[in-house]
């Protein structure tokens, strides 16, 4: 209707400038619109000669002083509606007054819009480009266009925030300059040319909209075709593995486009190589077309179902890449396609967001190339070691597969090993070097978590031995060691330590590697963690030092006077030379060294040592002289001997000497107990015991006199004070000869200790050598107070010094801080400066120090008044001297560090007990502020283990528990409430509860001698504070799956046992939640029912654990397997099952009937195993409780419908609960009543689990020969008989015979099956219980707090029950279908989402409106137009849009471009509002809308029922077709009904009488779609 108007005005006006002019002023959004409709008009018609320069002149002064103004104004406020119509017509204006002034305009508007384009984004730069989009097809001048390609260009390679218009460039600008000939080249180089091309997302707009030009249908034009572009392929490649969705579409088009102009062309071409490698990135061949087409069909399917992000979808397609391969991969010219491609696919899976996709992709990858072995190429390092490690980094991926058991390892480390192995091997060798070395600099270049960098160095170590890794190599294993391993799992950081070191020792070349360098490696090991004598680690590395002994490359930097490569042992000599050496200085060093050259000297000196011992061993000498040893040690032995006697040594020298004999006396042997069994070991110690008086005298005098005088004196006074327990270790081992002269030594140095801190300081400011005195002689008398703890077969407390120190101690001030001394004169040096700040550290140390000696005096002398007659005053004295002490404590605990507040810990607990009557609040506050403490550390990992293990002793305390049980005061409700904070705690820090458990369960079971004076029976604790061992029992959370990862990781290292050097060397925490349950049940496992105090706590436990199930069962009526409620009935039933045997018959017959009623619980299959369990038991040991169970069945139907099968189990079992009666008749008899009304039950299930227990019971009957059972054998007979020859193969036969099989029915045996073993693991198993709920005998091996005796003989099954494989006879024929399916190589058929594209085509002949969508990628050729602009709803114009787009329409017409914002709209068009042009037509202009159309040639089709309304099946749709959607609740108004052509209607079957709207379009649309694919196959 529009376009008549204007035709009509244009016919009847004389003046068409006039007219254009009338309609500029004033300009509204209709006359602009109106201005831009006579400009089209106008530029279709060829223009009367006289008219055509008044006709140019006018449109000239349009473009410039109307149309350009606009622009800016309209884009500045875009989001006003009326300003957006006016800028998109005066666009639309802009371009058709172009076209009527040709090049000249064109000029013009391209100047003015150049500096505007240069000044940056805004307003003005999108104006400019829409004057060079109108622009640009008519430029002709060379170097203006190459300006404008230039300056859009640069934008597009902008990087920063100016994206729109970037995009709006790259979308219209650069399609629109392509569309101009002499520029079309110009932007081709631009975008792809040697200036580096802009960003994927960017270039593959701008290629996408130049479609046309660059891969034209009709064949490529003369010059240019981008086929041929290498650098084009790439963009595509890289679009297709972009995160942005878009940008893959944009890339799968352009591959789509070339694909199909090359198939159709049966063209013959070769992409040139971009000089990356030697093979061609793109190839066509007619002769190959078909094998082409093939190739390049399942590769897009691939891509495009990979969108999908749908593992069930994705994974049947997964088998085609194998077929991609084959088609890939000639065994004579390797690659006939690009390797590139196929790394496409995989990119786009490992970046997938979901991670069972990327799994799949990783797993498919690694095992493609470990089976097909394809041909070398470059660009597969570049992968392996880019996007494959970086997927590999995912720690979830190493989960293992259901089927795998615990300990196993995950598939992807399986395959993971096998992959690397084989592709080292098929890599050619001079490239396997550079390949292990980035791969390993990779381990380095991210933070990696513990579990990948385990899996990665465990493949590494698997490489088979060969000579490729120098210095660079080494030094890169290293920094994996130091820079990615800081926070890893303990147990996981070890492994994966001594797994590069086996990577070090199989792959290093080591004629390019000196043996510093080695040493310098091996030392970033740590020996707590891996590197550690006596493993089969250490053997195997002094194996592989011997046997390249000669081999080692000589160091640029050593001193070797050898000429030839040096040996071990004459590095060693060198080694320890060098390090004893001291350089001259003018002063003294201040600072203690550093202690990695010690840790370096110790670890060469016992390698070289125990290489020695391998040699003579391999030489056959039995006795060894150790000659290379002795070398060693003597430059060592000298320095320590001097040291009592040359005051002049150096303090560097001292200070090296005593680091590197405290490194050696701290070495113990992990296989010998006894050190003088370990020869290399024997012989240091032995030379060692020469210099003892010399280093005993040194740290005497060092120690006492005034020598220590600066802060960092105080390092060395704990490298003094740590060699003290070690040298009176060595005499006792080695000589007690010595031992006198240690007796002398503390007695010295405990009497001058007592001295210095006796003197008082009478002047007002303290100096620093006077203070740090103080400091060296507090912690000497803690090293003496530790020391006597620690060796009491020393028998050093006989020393009349000790009373001095106990004196001391004892009437001391407590918590006495030191005063900050003043840096006056010559003390005011650099060293004191910068470790003055730190003398709050320092008090810290001094005070914590005292507390420690304040122990000692405490454990060994506990009334402080021991020497004075017991009195009452003194009696009063002493618990007045304890408050005051405990006040102390408190106070100490608020002003020391949290990691030294251990010995406060240890003092309360002695005082606690002994005021816990009289001072029951202070008592009270001390266990406050104790778990204040260790609340707030809980996030700590380094200090928060030691503290909690002293805040336990000190609150479960035998003697603490005691008394506050007696009281059942306020201290008793206290600890309780402390049990369950820990208990919470414990859930979400691991491990908590495992170290409160095994200290009260060991203290209660295995009392002290100290306890059990304190305590008449430490066991009545148990009973006071049960809750805990209640608790204990059904302890366990259902973990995340980070947590079981990790815990699967862990049982995978541990079952490695001594191949692992970890497994060997770090310490078992036991902080495994298992350990907790292990714990409690070993402790109920130790309990004897003859005993009265344990009789009373069994039972009182049975009670609480049933009380518990019963709260469980009530919480819920219904639960889930594996939920958290069913393992802890699952935990209940398993602790009353070991209970059982030791309850009398008394407390069992008052306590079964509760059993029988959690019976009538509906209980998982577990639970119902272990109460049928308990009950057989019950019955077996005491058969006269069968009245009651008799009773169970006389209960109504419904009670019983869910609870008879458990019954009927019992009964199953007849026979080993009748094995103890003398008189098995009357129960038989019973027994054959109760089965046979259930053999007729109307529910399958319950009929099959009568008869197999009436097939026990009749099995019974005849083996006794009762005559008054005959009457019923022939009915008994006929039906057991009945069931076992049922005819046909249904699920009645299958079933019946399954039962039978099953493992309750046919292996397990109630008796001979009773074990831990049982219970724990094999039960759990066969019912399908989840995984982390099966705890294996290893773990209670594993658990040694609590030793169970070696008699105990309930531990192992004893039938063949362990070697079956769960079968639940109900479900067994679950999942089989899908196991068939899996194993298939090839599926017949899978998912494709379609994606059409071959009619697509980018112009820039859209609607205005639609333009800036359209633009994206290309319009369709379908003339069908949907309108609904009657509808109001989002989630139906949403639907629509997905719809229209998919089916190809060429617009959707809407009431409001607003509604695209929707959330509800956007859900359901999943972004087909980009892909579909949109155009906005309000409602009150439909009728001028439709008018227009009907002029354009479209037949107006209504979808309403009417009166004359064609059958939507009848019905011929034209191809201009435009239909109109009606509104949701009125349809299409009455008025508009008249200007339809046709009304076509759906036909319906039911009663509501119409559809959904959107449904009904989507049917006519796809009619419409289907009618036109006919119509084109014709």
């Amino acid at each position: 209707m529009e376009v008549v108007l204007a035709d009509a005005l244009l016919a009847r006006c004389g003046d068409p400038c006039a007219l254009l002019r009338a309609v500029c002023a004033p300009l509204c959004a209709e006359r602009a619109e109106a201005l831009r409709l006579l400009l089209q008009r106008l530029a279709a018609a060829e223009p009367p000669p006289g008219e055509a320069e008044a006709l140019r002149r006018a449109a000239w002064e349009l473009a410039l002083e109307r149309c350009r103004p606009l622009l800016c104004g309209g884009e500045a406020a875009a989001g006003c509606g009326e300003r957006l119509r006016v800028a998109r017509a005066a666009r639309g204006a802009l371009r058709h007054c172009v076209q009527l002034c040709g090049a000249p305009l064109a000029e013009r508007l391209a100047c003015d819009a150049l500096p505007e384009l240069a000044g940056g984004g805004g307003a003005g730069a999108e104006a400019a480009v829409e004057a060079l989009v109108a622009a640009a097809p008519r430029l002709e001048e060379p170097a203006l266009v190459a300006r404008c390609v230039a300056a859009a260009l640069a934008l597009v390679r902008e990087e920063g925030e100016g994206e729109a218009i970037a995009a709006l460039v790259a979308g219209r600008l650069l399609p629109a300059l392509g569309s101009n000939g002499a520029a079309l080249r110009y932007v081709w180089e631009g975008l792809l040319g040697a200036g580096g091309t802009p960003r994927a997302g960017r270039a593959l707009l701008a290629l996408s909209a130049l479609a046309d030009a660059l891969l034209p249908r009709g064949g490529p034009g003369p010059g240019l075709d981008a086929r041929l572009c290498p650098q084009f392929w790439r963009v595509v490649q890289e679009g297709l593995t972009e995160r942005d969705g878009l940008c893959r579409k944009r890339a799968r088009y352009l591959l789509k486009r070339a694909l199909d102009l090359s198939g159709g062309q049966c063209a013959e071409l070769r992409c040139p190589t971009d000089g990356r490698d030697d093979s061609s990135l793109f190839w066509w061949s007619a002769g190959e077309n078909e094998k082409l087409l093939q190739f390049w069909e399942t590769y897009i399917l691939v891509m495009e179902t990979l969108e999908g992000n749908q593992i069930h979808v994705i994974k049947p397609v997964l088998p085609k890449l194998n077929s991609l391969f084959e088609h890939a991969v000639s065994g004579e010219e390797g690659w006939l396609f690009h390797p590139s491609w196929h790394m496409c696919i995989y990119k786009r899976m490992f970046e997938s967001e979901n991670k069972t996709l990327t799994k799949e992709g990783i797993l498919h990858f690694l095992e493609l190339y470990e089976t097909k072995h394809l041909p070398n190429s470059l660009g597969f390092s570049e992968f392996v070691i880019g996007p494959l490690m970086d997927a590999l980094s995912e720690s979830s991926l190493y989960s293992r597969t259901p089927g795998q058991l615990m300990g196993a390892c995950p598939p992807l480390g399986m395959r993971l090993q096998k992959f690397l192995a084989t592709y080292m091997m098929l890599l050619p060798e001079e490239q396997k070097g550079s390949f292990l070395l980035r791969f390993i600099q990779k381990m380095t270049s991210r933070h990696w978590c513990a579990v990948p960098i385990l899996f990665l160095s465990m493949a590494l170590a698997y490489i088979p031995e060969c000579k490729i890794m120098g210095t660079e190599g080494l030094h890169a294993l290293r920094d994996v060691l130091q820079c990615t391993m800081i926070t890893h799992q303990i147990l996981l950081r070890g492994a994966a330590q001594c797994y590069l070191l086996q990577t070090a020792m199989h792959l290093t070349d080591v004629e390019r590697v000196s043996l510093p360098e080695v040493s310098s490696f091996l030392l970033s090991l740590r020996p707590e963690e891996s590197l550690r004598r006596d493993t089969m680690l250490w053997m195997e590395l002094c194996s592989w030092l011997q046997a390249n002994e000669r081999c080692f490359r000589k160091s640029v930097t050593s001193d070797f006077e050898y000429r030839e490569t040096p040996s071990l042992c004459q590095y060693v000599c060198s080694l320890v030379g060098e390090y004893l050496k001291t350089p001259v200085s003018e002063r003294e060093n201040c600072f203690m060294p550093d202690w990695f050259e010690a840790k370096l000297v110790a670890t060469m000196i016992l390698l070289a040592a125990d290489v020695e011992q391998m040699r003579n061993k391999h030489s056959g000498k039995s006795n060894i002289e150790w000659i290379e040893l002795e070398a060693f040690l003597n430059p060592l032995l000298d320095v320590l001997m001097k040291l009592g006697s040359n005051a002049y040594i150096p303090t560097l020298k001292t200070d090296k000497s005593l680091q590197l004999l405290l490194k050696l006396l701290q070495t113990r042997s992990l296989k010998c107990s006894n050190t003088q069994d370990d020869g290399v070991l024997c012989f240091i110690w032995k030379s060692l015991m020469t210099p003892v008086e010399s280093i005993l005298e040194f740290v005497l005098r060092r120690l006492t006199t005034n020598e220590l005088s600066t802060v960092g004196d105080l390092d060395r006074c704990d490298l003094y004070l740590a060699l003290i327990p070690e040298i009176v270790n060595l005499c006792l081992q080695v000589s007690w000869k010595k031992v006198p002269y240690i007796k002398s030594f503390i007695l010295s140095l405990t009497n001058a200790s007592i001295r210095n801190l006796q003197e008082r300081n009478c002047k007002e400011e303290p100096k620093l050598q006077g203070q740090i005195k103080k400091v060296a002689s507090m912690a000497s008398l803690t090293a003496v107070c530790e020391l006597m703890d620690q060796k009491p077969e020393a028998h050093l407390d006989s020393l009349p010094s000790v009373d001095a120190l106990k004196r001391f101690i004892s009437f001391s001030q407590f918590n006495d801080v030191l005063k900050k001394p003043s840096y006056i004169g010559e003390e005011s040096s650099l060293c004191e400066e910068t470790t003055s700040q730190g003398w709050g550290k320092i008090v810290a140390r001094y005070v914590r120090d005292q507390w420690i000696c304040l122990r000692f005096v405490l454990s060994s002398f506990p009334t402080l008044a021991q020497e004075y007659e017991e009195t009452s005053e003194m009696s009063l004295y002493t618990v007045e001297r304890s408050r005051k002490i405990l006040q102390s404590a408190l106070e100490a605990l608020t002003i020391l560090p949290s990691d030294q507040v251990l010995p406060v810990f240890d003092c309360m607990k002695v005082l606690v007990p002994k005021l816990l009557d009289s001072s029951e609040p202070l008592c009270i506050e001390a266990f406050d502020l104790g778990w204040k403490i260790i609340s707030s550390l809980s996030n700590t990992q380094l200090i928060f283990w030691s503290n909690l293990k002293a805040f336990v002793q000190f609150i479960f305390d035998t003697e603490v528990l005691a008394v506050a049980a007696s009281a059942k005061g306020q201290a008793y409700t206290k600890i309780k409430e402390i049990i369950f904070k820990l208990i919470d705690m414990s859930t979400t820090k691991t491990g908590v509860f495992n170290v409160v458990l095994s200290h009260c369960c060991r203290s209660w079971i295995f009392p002290t001698v100290d306890e059990r004076s304190a305590l008449t029976n430490a066991f009545v604790n148990a009973g006071n504070y049960c809750e805990l061992i209640t608790e204990a029992c059904v302890f366990g959370t259902v973990f995340r799956k980070d947590q079981r990862l990790i815990q699967d990781v862990h049982a995978f290292i541990e079952n490695l046992g001594e191949k692992c050097a970890a497994n060997l060397v770090t310490e078992s925490t036991h902080r495994d939640d298992h350990y907790v349950r292990i714990c409690a049940i070993k402790f109920l496992c130790l309990l004897d029912g003859s005993n009265t105090l344990h009789k009373t706590f069994m039972e009182d436990i049975f009670i609480k654990l049933l009380d518990k199930d019963e709260e469980v069962s009530r919480s819920r009526t219904r639960y889930y397997a594996n939920s958290l409620q069913h393992r802890i009935k699952n935990r209940v039933w398993q602790t009353l099952l070991i209970l059982l045997p030791k309850l009398d018959q008394n407390f069992l017959q008052g306590i079964l009937d509760k059993v029988f009623q959690a019976g009538f619980s509906n209980n998982q299959a577990s639970v119902k195993y272990f109460i049928e369990w308990i009950v057989i038991m019950s019955l077996h040991r005491y058969p006269q409780f069968l009245n009651k169970f008799w009773d169970c069945f006389c209960y109504g139907e419904e009670k019983l419908k869910t609870s008879i099968c458990t019954f009927l189990s019992v009964l199953s079992h007849f026979d080993i609960i009748l094995q103890n009666t003398s008189e098995k008749k009357p129960a038989l008899k019973k027994a054959l009543i109760v089965v046979l009304q259930w053999c007729f039950n109307h529910n399958f299930s319950v009929r099959l689990y009568a008869l197999i227990a009436l097939k026990k019971i009749w099995g019974m009957c005849r083996m006794l020969h009762v005559e008054e059972f005959e009457a019923l054998t022939p009915v008994i007979e006929s039906s057991l008989q009945q069931v076992e020859n049922m005819h046909g193969t249904g699920n009645a036969r299958r079933n019946w015979q399954r039962i039978q099989d099953h493992f309750f029915f046919a292996t397990f045996h109630p008796l001979k099956d009773y074990s831990l073993e049982t219970i724990f693991y094999i039960l759990p198993r066969l019912s399908e219980l989840a995984e982390d709920e099966w705890i294996s005998l290893s773990k209670f091996d594993r658990f040694t707090d609590i030793p169970l005796p070696p008699a105990f003989q309930w531990y192992h099954s004893q039938t063949e029950l362990r070697d079956l494989k769960p079968s639940d006879w109900s479900q067994q024929d679950m999942g089989s279908s899908s196991a068939e399916t899996d194993s298939q190589t090839e599926w017949t058929d899978v998912q494709k989402k379609i994606i059409p594209w071959k009619n697509s085509t980018p112009s820039l002949d859209l609607e205005m409106v639609a333009q800036d969508r359209a633009a994206k990628l290309g319009k369709s050729n379908s003339r069908l137009i949907v309108v609904a602009s009657l509808i109001d709803k989002p989630t139906n114009l949403g639907g629509l849009c997905r719809t229209s787009e998919i089916f190809g329409a060429s617009a959707l017409v809407v009431g409001s471009l607003h509604y695209i914002q929707d959330k509800q709209f956007q859900h359901l068009s999943v972004s087909a509002e980009q892909w579909l042009p949109l155009v906005e037509v309000k409602p009150s202009q439909l009728v001028d809308y439709l008018q227009q159309k009907k002029t354009e040639g479209y037949t107006i089709i209504g979808v309403e029922q009417t009166a004359k309304s064609f059958d939507l099946t009848e019905y011929c749709f034209p191809e201009k077709s435009l239909l109109l959607l009606g509104n949701e609740h009125e349809g299409i108004p009455a008025n508009l009904i008249h200007h339809l052509d046709v009304c076509v209607e759906i036909p319906q079957q039911g009663i509501i009488r119409s559809l959904n709207v959107h449904v009904s379009g989507a049917l006519l649309i796809w009619e419409y779609t289907r009618q036109q694919v006919i119509k084109q196959k014709q």
